[in-house]
């Protein structure tokens, strides 16, 4: 009998998306683009989420679901042809179709309304819409899945954290060695930690502006269902979202879910425990479209073994991959699970279903729970720590050949803790609720790094140091712009460049001696300091071998501190000073005539900076380009939450505007919010919403 009642409930479901929306349905467009939906079912809110989509993001949605189908290279040219190669060779349209067909019939129903609505919204107004992104019509229930498996999969684990597995062999190096590129702020503060006694819940995902990592801010209602939030364009469900009941954000985690693994190649196969093995080998034909509009045909052989596919070829041989997770095929359904969780048992009902193979995840609710997770799909190691698997490891063995997972249990985490808040910066699990909270000694040596980063020691001594927050304060300091890494070293330096300092060196000690230690657009000094960062921590300021003390798990506030070789740190300062002067003429030059916020036809100065300076507000700036650097990823979206009773209320800014599409205000009109330091309040009552009515869509 259970085939007949899943069967009768596909219907049912079928049966509202084909009538779907519902009247009465509406899309109300407040006058920042964010859309509130109200929907008569389920359904109805999921059409209503892909119709605002393609309102707001219709070309790059379609862009990245074309790209997600592997024939970029067929719908726009040939620079798409290395993302069709690496779609394929991962199996991306494959795996989905797989995966559709084994979402349950409710699920799937909502996927079928999510692309009705977008493909809605193209019918109705083709004109809104780019000739190329109208070739990647009709959209189905297979791109939106087929979507996150590629971003989730094969850009957060298998291609960001390999940084490139294309290219050479790269040797492994310290997970802070590298430029930011993804990354959040996350803070969830217990009522014990607030004045008013209210959990409070901070999501701030940094990412770079535009293209798949774009946010998209909306307003989610149905009957029993009030989510608002943010996730990425294309995604049909919220990852970061709040309800009068919880609410959760993410950052990128540093938990190893991909490996590669030389291959011994011999013959037509290769070794694999003494014995000789096939190569899988499978073929496509990726379709290349002229300028004159005709096709080329570029062929793709895929060879593939027990690990993964070969990606690339180095001088020993192949190597292939190997990503976690590529039998859960339920990501979005436990997203969406968790977003419609109305206290902590539910939430965790949905979280240990461990779908997500990556990110942290910190939870906050009105019952006053929080909890972080140091979530993802780890597998079990036979041996090895971390740098160990983060190199490429011998493929010709079972040893290293890994097939399951630690369970939810085993995953380090903290609930409810004494200190009355959890926090997360993309660094290590282990100072997660305060010095020491959890025991490194306790996981697998593969389980995360154990150094931080000075902006996770910038989040740590914000929450400690505070006694009790008002949410007023805690919005505040989400914007603080204080260089940690200077409060920790200046002084030292100072003293240094007296002892060892050139002229130079000493003019330069002058303008940082009275530097405020800020990233504010009049800060003078921090242009001079971030300068001398990049030669004493490294161009992406990430090590920590200068330093002599080194950095000590149980005291993350005081180290790592000191200057191992104050003479060179001070020679370091010249070098600094000299570039300066070359650059700008001054060693003073105000940080906002530098970097930018450069965006949409829009030119103003920036405050925040980089997270590796110990900078909470994370603004990352690309190389210098006529006398300016320019922004190129962090501070997207921003919802600081407060778990009132009955409402939750919150601020929130989505910094580059709520759409992409040509001609619309919305890519530019929170950018003064940006610029002043200000959160905009979310509307989410009828009454607020109709003040601030632009439009309305009704169905």
């Amino acid at each position: 009998m259970q085939w007949r009642a899943a069967i009768l409930g596909l219907c049912a479901v079928l049966s509202a998306w084909a009538t779907s929306p519902a009247k009465g349905t509406e899309i109300l467009w407040d006058r920042f683009g964010v859309a509130h939906v109200y929907a008569k079912n389920t359904p109805d809110l999921f059409y209503c989420y892909g119709y605002a989509q393609a309102q707001s993001h219709g070309n790059l949605l379609l862009k990245l679901y074309g790209e997600s189908r592997g024939r970029a290279a067929e719908y726009f040219g040939a620079a798409g042809l290395a993302n069709d190669r690496w779609v394929w060779t991962n199996s991306v349209p494959q795996r989905s179709a797989e995966w559709l067909g084994r979402q349950t019939p409710e699920f799937r129903g909502y996927l079928e309304a999510f692309a009705k609505g977008i493909n809605d919204y193209a019918a109705r107004h083709p004109e809104a819409l780019s000739e190329e992104a109208k070739r990647v019509l009709p959209v189905t229930a297979l791109d939106p899945l087929q979507h996150v498996h590629r971003i989730v999969h094969f850009t957060y684990i298998g291609s960001s954290r390999l940084a490139g597995a294309m290219a050479p062999q790269e040797t492994a190096s310290n997970f802070l060695d590298t430029p930011e590129a993804v990354g959040s702020n996350g803070w969830a503060i217990a009522p014990k930690r607030t004045a008013a006694g209210h959990a409070l819940l901070l999501g701030n995902p940094h990412l770079p502006w535009g293209d798949w990592s774009t946010y998209y801010e909306i307003h989610l209602t149905a009957p029993g269902i009030d989510l608002y939030g943010a996730s990425q364009v294309g995604f049909p469900v919220l990852r970061f979202v709040f309800s009068d009941y919880a609410g959760f954000n993410q950052t990128v985690n540093s938990i190893d879910a991909a490996d590669l693994y030389a291959i011994k190649a011999q013959g037509d196969g290769y070794l694999f425990d003494g014995r000789v093995k096939a190569f899988e080998k499978t073929s496509h034909e990726l379709k290349v479209r002229q300028a004159d509009g005709t096709f080329r045909v570029e062929p793709l052989t895929i060879y593939s073994t027990v690990h993964g596919p070969v990606i690339r070829q180095d001088p020993s041989g192949p190597v292939a991959l190997r990503v976690a997770g590529l039998d859960r095929p339920f990501l979005l359904e436990q997203y969406w699970q968790m977003a419609t969780a109305h206290n902590l048992a539910e939430y965790e009902t949905a979280l240990k279903r461990l779908q997500v193979p990556t990110f942290n995840i910190l939870y906050a609710d009105r019952d006053g729970r929080i909890e972080y997770l140091f979530n993802g799909l780890l597998p079990k190691r036979a041996k090895g720590d971390l740098r160990y698997w983060a190199g490429v490891v011998p493929g010709d063995t079972s040893e290293t050949l890994w097939t399951s997972y630690h369970s939810y249990e085993e995953l380090p985490k903290v609930i409810d803790p004494a200190s009355g808040y959890v926090h997360n910066t993309n660094d290590p699990p282990w100072n997660a609720a305060g010095p020491s909270s959890l025991d490194p000694s306790r996981y697998p040596a593969y389980t995360a790094p154990v150094n931080t980063s000075f902006r996770a020691e910038r989040s740590l001594r914000m929450l400690s140091e505070e006694p009790k927050f008002t949410f007023d304060r805690f919005v505040e300091q989400k914007h603080s712009t204080r260089a940690e890494l200077a409060d920790r070293i200046l002084p030292e330096l100072l003293q240094a460049v007296e002892q060892y300092g050139t002229e130079l060196a000493k003019q330069a000690a002058g303008v940082l001696a009275k530097w405020d230690r800020q990233a504010q657009p009049e800060s003078r000094g921090a242009v001079l300091f971030h300068a001398w960062a990049t030669r004493f921590m490294g161009p992406a300021m990430g090590s920590q071998a200068g330093f002599a003390v080194p950095y000590d798990l149980k005291a993350p506030l005081t180290t790592p501190s000191g200057l191992k070789d104050p003479k060179k740190a001070a020679a370091q300062l010249d070098e600094a000073a000299a570039e300066t002067l070359k650059n700008f003429a001054a060693l003073d030059v105000p940080w906002g005539q530098v970097m930018r916020i450069q965006w949409a036809g829009v030119d103003q100065p920036a405050n925040g900076g980089f997270g590796n300076l110990g900078i909470f507000r994370v603004i990352t700036f690309g190389p210098l380009r006529n006398g300016v650097r320019t922004q190129t990823h962090g501070e997207t979206y921003v919802a600081a939450v407060e778990f009132t009773k009955p409402r939750a209320h919150a601020k929130v800014l989505m910094s580059y505007g709520n759409s992409s599409q040509p001609g619309s205000k919305h890519q530019t009109d929170q950018l003064p919010y940006l610029a002043r330091r200000e959160l905009r309040t979310a509307w989410r009552s009828r009454k607020e919403i109709e003040a601030n009515l632009e439009s309305r869509d009704r169905f």
